[in-house]
């Protein structure tokens, strides 16, 4: 296994594990569930945040396009099976 882990300017914490059978991305994005919302296109995560009346998007690449994804109090995991 091998973590990755990033700070971006906000402070956010984002983990990257890899394993050899799968992928998975942890992120603090800080909202409730319902405030949160995520599209995977292709390869790509499409993450779109509502705070406080303003709306943030990110997105990820992913390793591959079978992904599972869940949100648990502001937590975000992305699971991409290899």
């Amino acid at each position: 296994m091998s973590i990755k882990q990033l700070a971006g300017g906000d402070e956010r914490i984002v983990r990257r594990y890899e394993y050899e059978d799968r992928w998975v991305l942890a992120a603090d994005v800080g909202v409730d569930d319902e405030n949160l919302d995520v599209d995977v296109v292709g390869t790509t995560a499409i993450v779109v945040a509502e705070t406080g009346g303003e709306i943030s998007e990110a997105e990820f690449e992913l390793p591959g396009t079978n992904a599972t994804i869940t949100t648990n109090n502001g937590v975000l995991t992305i699971t991409v099976e290899q």
